[in-house]
């Protein structure tokens, strides 16, 4: 395993991060087995949230750490302030729920399916730009204070909205917003997949070279684009095909094919190293659901991209470049 540093945590996170949005109840004995190989492989670093797996995941990560006795070798990260989401994963992004009160609420929710006083990274995981940034910086700023959260940061917001946050906890004398979780991958979104998400685009990808901010970034498999699971010339899975399917991800599928049987690996893996490979600290949250899924994931920390690869899986180098 890989490790990246981010300032203001003592312990560096393993580059790739084990998602939990698929940690469902009834698959217990999987979840316990994947967060174990996880620990084996020497990932340290779990993103969950209070309403991932209909608001089932949470409660497994805290009843496994409890048995397993091992709180202090998880970096975990959660978030509150997500629209609403009713109990059986039906969505409304019209109920927004970017405030202190719902984002303290959601705090208080996960410390205690959790079974933990502390979380090593809290996110804000959406926002509403008619809630001033004063407010929630104050918001985290108490809760750090309350030892209850460590460093802070956000997801799904725009560089304009974490610089005036930024600007106010300089004045204020407080922690900066230290990590940004948006979706960074090698296929670039039609539209965004999720209500209220963010993407990084050309212009936010400059805008992280020139801050060096760390991303952690989601669905950084493209929602498994690069497997060779789904057809260009056939739509299996709507969703899918309105998010990613274009001439240039196409394009990207192939490259990234070409470059990983060059090295003996697969094209979900090379996608998965090119998140890992930016000119900024990045980590990748990868979702597996089984230990099959997890060693299909591992082998991507260990690949090595040149930066004219890099260049040329993203379509800015021509053949030649690499060839």
């Amino acid at each position: 395993m890989k490790y990246t540093a981010i300032p203001g945590i003592e312990r560096p996170l393993s580059q790739l991060i084990l998602g939990t949005t698929k940690f469902f109840e009834d698959k217990k004995d999987d979840v316990f087995a994947v967060l174990d190989a996880f620990l084996q492989a020497g990932g340290n670093t779990i993103d969950t949230g209070p309403k991932y797996a209909k608001y089932q995941a949470e409660k497994l990560i805290g009843q496994w750490m409890q048995e397993r006795g091992n709180r202090e070798d998880v970096v975990l990260i959660s978030k509150g302030g997500h629209y609403h989401i009713d109990k059986d994963g039906t969505h409304h992004p019209e109920m927004k729920r970017v405030d202190p009160a719902e984002i303290t609420k959601d705090l208080q929710d996960s410390l205690e399916n959790l079974q933990t006083d502390f979380i090593d990274i809290y996110l804000i995981h959406r926002d509403d730009r008619s809630v001033p940034v004063q407010v929630l910086m104050d918001m985290l700023h108490e809760h750090q204070q309350a030892g209850k959260i460590g460093i802070y940061g956000v997801s799904n917001w725009q560089a304009d909205r974490i610089e005036e946050a930024n600007a106010y906890a300089d004045a204020k004398g407080y922690d900066r917003l230290f990590v940004n979780s948006p979706n960074l991958s090698l296929a670039q979104l039609n539209e965004v997949r999720w209500a209220e998400t963010v993407a990084l685009d050309n212009d936010y990808l400059v805008w992280h070279r020139r801050t060096g901010m760390p991303v952690i970034s989601w669905a950084s498999q493209a929602g498994g684009f690069f497997t060779g699971t789904y057809d260009r010339n056939h739509v299996t899975d709507e969703e899918i095909a309105r998010v990613y399917y274009n001439d240039d991800n196409w394009e990207r599928f192939d490259r990234a094919a070409e470059i990983a049987s060059r090295k003996g690996v697969t094209a979900n893996q090379i996608a998965v190293a090119y998140v890992l490979h930016q000119e900024f600290p990045t980590c990748a949250i990868v979702g597996c659901k089984n230990v099959q899924r997890l060693e299909e994931a591992l082998p991507a920390i260990d690949i090595e991209l040149t930066e004219e690869e890099v260049k040329w899986l993203n379509l800015e180098l021509s053949d030649a470049a690499v060839k």
